[in-house]
């Protein structure tokens, strides 16, 4: 073999190498640039917080808008009012009505939720998004939130749910999504739009009050003699 063949053959192969890597750069990058959500809690029949988060454009354009589907089975969905961004619940009416917890009749539900931006967010720069909702009580099912984003050129449909067999790494454009799991036993689940409330005030509280601010005026009391003499003692020395 000459030095020029064994050349070639040698760059050859570093070529195919730094191709094949490429592709599996390629794959990973494709496969990390989702959409994403979290749940801060993912307890059957419990409220829960989502994050739904978005870090990247449509091949390098701004993001301007993105359209979130919630799942059948969620009926009511508050979002979180994001900085520099509008957003809107779209309705749609139950086939069937229901009657909520408080015997109160429900005929329709949030079936998306539309977050548009005032000024459109560059690629590489990431936006998050919160839902706080009542997560069905169905421990083991997967939650998926199908959504569109659209930007000033283009847009991307993380729509797809992966059949069985597959997971979230087969897929091209995942859906954001995630499951359900049982809740701990004796776990209390609380809405995380609720704000505690102030417990009731005992015999005992009334009483330790009361002593406070007897000590209190006691307090002031004396200050207030103390300062009566000091001022008497204060004149007495301008005098002499």
């Amino acid at each position: 073999m000459t030095p020029t063949q064994g050349t070639h053959r040698a760059v050859r192969g570093a070529a195919t190498i730094a191709a094949a890597a490429g592709l599996v750069a390629l794959s990973a990058t494709t496969a990390a640039a989702h959409v994403s959500v979290s749940p801060n809690s993912s307890a059957a029949g419990g409220f829960s917080l989502l994050t739904l988060s978005v870090s990247h454009g449509c091949d390098g354009s701004p993001t301007t808008r993105l359209d979130m589907k919630i799942p059948d089975g969620i009926n009511a969905v508050t979002p979180t009012v994001t900085d520099g961004w509008t957003v809107t619940k779209v309705m749609s009416t139950l086939d069937t009505p229901i009657t909520d917890s408080h015997g109160s009749t429900i005929t329709e539900r949030v079936s998306e939720v539309v977050y548009t931006a005032k000024t459109p967010l560059p690629d590489g720069y990431r936006a998050a998004f919160e839902l706080s909702m009542q997560l069905p009580d169905k421990a083991g099912e997967t939650l998926a939130f199908p959504t569109v984003q659209t930007c000033e050129r283009g847009e991307a449909a993380w729509i797809e749910i992966p059949d069985e067999g597959q997971t979230e790494d087969d897929l091209e454009a995942p859906a954001p999504a995630f499951t359900i799991t049982a809740a701990a036993a004796g776990e209390h689940v609380a809405d995380v739009d609720t704000h505690p409330t102030a417990e009731p005030r005992t015999a005992a509280d009334e009483t330790t009050a009361s002593a406070a601010g007897a000590v209190a005026w006691a307090a002031l009391a004396l200050g207030a003699i103390g300062a009566v003499l000091g001022g008497l003692g204060f004149a007495r020395s301008r005098r002499s």
